[in-house]
């Protein structure tokens, strides 16, 4: 069959989900009721469905005042008792997989349970559905006549009492349908490889001679992908390697930093950038539309969505609020209940609506990461546009950052101190401290307050770090690939004086 008739069939098969996205964006409120009703029925004869009494729940505000918004140290015990062999604890069918995930930091990992209606109705779905967005918008797309390189965790999974843990994208590779590993590059034997510093080289190899059509991954892992695909191959832009490129799907972390760089890697202008929003525990929200910043939310996932004000966050006066009660501009802080019995779990990231029809949202950081020694409600989204806006004006690049507290001492007033890892250095370090800093005033006018006539805060601290710091900083944590990620934020020091050590 020709490659051109297989990208027109392609096409047009993942093109009629559009009619089914279109309802829920023109009910969204019925379409949510339905699926919080529907998990609930799923698991009302489990261990937690008998405990709460999830067959008398009848409506939201009862399912508000009976089951607690949980963190993930309170759902540990049940998650603890699958992985052992019992099932039916906290949903009805049996749970095989468990995405072992730490996030951004050392602590102690969590084993994320992952259910086959989660794989199918939501990670699956979530996958065709970033498709058929992306060729409903470019109806000249030539996605199918050549691959897509996709770059995600490393090592295999690990068996455990007739259950199975490992990276979310190994848990993917191990159940991916044929259609989607024929159309990927590299194979799941490559992609599986466990040590990062011999993956990539295998990965270039392999994936060298493709045609490749669209890349997928985290901005921060795919950049290091690329600048040494370019190496390997003597080549000034990634174009020249893969002619046929068109598109870039990427997440995990805000593309902002990173936007003038991949511009240079990909000199065509009109080559699409498209953003997913996705984690160990489901897939949430997809970029829509071309040229956007926004993505929308998916609210036929088999996942029910509630929201906590982030100016209530972790207050006496907590607010739990569902999807028709949410204000734009607002910053939230993301609760979940799941097709594999996530139960009002806390996932740990903060969004904010841009629109309410439909529902569409920008990804603003994480609830543990962010700065408000001072009162200034720092957030990533601040920090990685004021960065971007710094870097632009000044024709300079980074490759990573972290930013800590300096704690006020006696009549030593407070600052924000910086470790960033330039890819290419400013001319002038003070003046990028400079504007950096007015840059951050002019994003947070929190931060400005507190910043006017230095009355709280001092200007912000900046060190230069050495070549390779994170990357090194990450190896010896064995956090190399795939979906890790440096801590941008922190209210302690931790982080920050550990990098200064090193």
């Amino acid at each position: 069959m020709p490659i051109t008739l297989i990208n027109s069939i392609a096409s047009w098969i993942l093109k009629k989900r559009i009619h089914q996205i279109e309802l829920f964006v023109k009910y969204p409120i019925e379409v949510q009721e339905e699926i919080l009703f529907g998990l609930l029925r799923s698991a009302e004869n489990t261990v937690l469905g008998k405990k709460y009494e999830y067959n008398s729940i009848k409506n939201y505000e009862t399912f508000n005042e009976r089951i607690p918004v949980s963190t993930y140290e309170e759902l540990e015990p049940y998650i603890e008792q699958t992985r052992q062999g019992a099932q039916n604890i906290f949903w009805n069918s049996n749970i095989k997989y468990f995405a072992k995930s730490s996030g951004t930091t050392n602590a102690k990992s969590k084993f994320i349970p992952v259910s086959s209606e989660a794989l199918d109705n939501n990670h699956y779905k979530a996958s065709k559905d970033l498709l058929c967005l992306y060729l409903n918008n470019n109806e000249d797309s030539q996605l199918f006549t050549g691959k897509s390189l996709r770059l995600g965790g490393s090592k295999e999974l690990y068996e455990n009492n007739n259950t199975f843990f490992g990276d979310l994208s190994a848990i993917l590779i191990d159940n991916m349908p044929m259609w989607a590993e024929f159309s990927s590059t590299p194979s799941n034997k490559t992609s599986l490889m466990s040590d990062w510093e011999t993956k990539l080289p295998a990965i270039i190899k392999e994936s060298s001679l493709e045609n490749v059509t669209s890349l997928a991954g985290v901005p921060s892992w795919m950049m290091v992908l690329l600048n040494k695909a370019l190496e390997e191959n003597k080549k000034t832009n990634i174009l020249e390697i893969w002619p046929n490129l068109e598109v870039y799907f990427h997440g995990g972390v805000s593309f902002d930093p990173y936007r003038e760089q991949y511009k240079n890697l990909f000199p065509k202008n009109d080559f699409k950038y498209y953003e997913i929003y996705n984690a160990s525990e489901g897939f949430f929200a997809l970029q829509d539309q071309n040229d956007s910043n926004e993505l929308l939310l998916m609210l036929d996932y088999g996942i029910f969505y509630e929201f906590i004000p982030m100016d209530t966050f972790g207050k006496e006066n907590q607010k739990v609020i569902p999807l028709g009660e949410v204000e734009i501009g607002k910053n939230y802080a993301l609760v979940i209940t799941t097709n594999s019995g996530l139960w009002r779990y806390l996932i740990g990231d903060t969004i904010r609506f841009t629109s309410i029809n439909p529902f569409r949202i920008k990804v603003t950081g994480r609830t543990k990461h962010h700065i408000n020694v001072f009162g200034e409600e720092l957030m990533v989204e601040n920090t990685d546009m004021a960065l971007a806006k710094t870097c632009e004006a000044l024709s300079c690049e980074i490759l990573d950052y972290t930013v800590a507290p300096i704690f006020m001492e006696g009549k030593e007033k407070g600052a924000h101190e910086w470790i960033i890892e330039f890819k290419k250095h400013p001319a002038s370090i003070e003046n990028f401290t400079e504007l950096l800093d007015k840059n951050l005033q002019q994003v947070n006018s929190d931060y400005e307050a507190k910043r006017f006539n230095s009355m709280t805060l001092n200007r912000l601290v900046l060190h230069v770090a050495k070549e390779n710091l994170f990357y090194n900083w990450l190896k010896k944590n064995d956090k190399l690939g795939g979906q890790h990620k440096i801590p941008r934020l922190s209210n302690s020091r931790n982080y920050l004086e550990e990098l200064l050590q090193s």
